[in-house]
């Protein structure tokens, strides 16, 4: 089998992981407890809030559209490229690790799989170009390659399953 087949097993295999675990729809069916307790207060509403805000805006800031647009650096190689926009996404991700507190682990879980999906998509596109290649040119091959993704899309997934938690949050 070639690189390309392996890869898209994999991400498909995380997305169908995401999708069985975490979808709302299953922990509801399992008789789950609500995200809050009667015992919260509007102080812990507000933290769950913010801390789903900041979610959101986390899942927003590592897909890899948005990376790639915001980190576009003419004039570097690949490799410094792969290197720039994994350790965003690595900084991104420990800038908001707090926020695992005031949220549900499967919310956690969804981030954690999007941040360890987006972080192997850029090192296997990366490592699929030859040594002198340009950072436009893994920029390119990114954004080809989340175009053609017909698997679906981690990032709709958890930006999905944060949207539902803050909305039974605010219920």
């Amino acid at each position: 089998m070639n690189n390309t087949v392996i890869f898209s097993i994999l991400i498909a295999l995380i997305i169908l992981n995401v999708l069985w675990n975490f979808w709302p729809a299953k922990n509801k069916a399992k008789g789950a407890s609500p995200i809050l307790s009667p015992s919260n207060d509007a102080n812990t509403q507000l933290m769950q809030l913010q801390a789903y805000e900041r979610l959101v805006l986390l899942v927003d800031r590592i897909a890899i559209p948005n990376l790639v647009s915001r980190l576009n650096t003419p004039g570097t190689s690949a490799m410094e490229t792969q290197v720039l926009l994994t350790q965003t996404i690595k900084q991104e991700f420990e800038h908001n690790i707090t926020q695992q507190i005031y949220v549900s682990a499967d919310a956690w879980k969804a981030v954690k799989n999007l941040k360890d999906q987006n972080i192997y998509i850029i090192n296997q596109l990366a490592q699929n170009l030859s040594p002198d290649a340009s950072g436009t040119d893994l920029n390119k091959l990114l954004l080809e390659y989340m175009m053609t993704d017909k698997k679906g899309n981690l990032c709709e997934v958890a930006s999905e399953i944060i949207s539902h938690e803050a909305k039974q949050v605010l219920s």
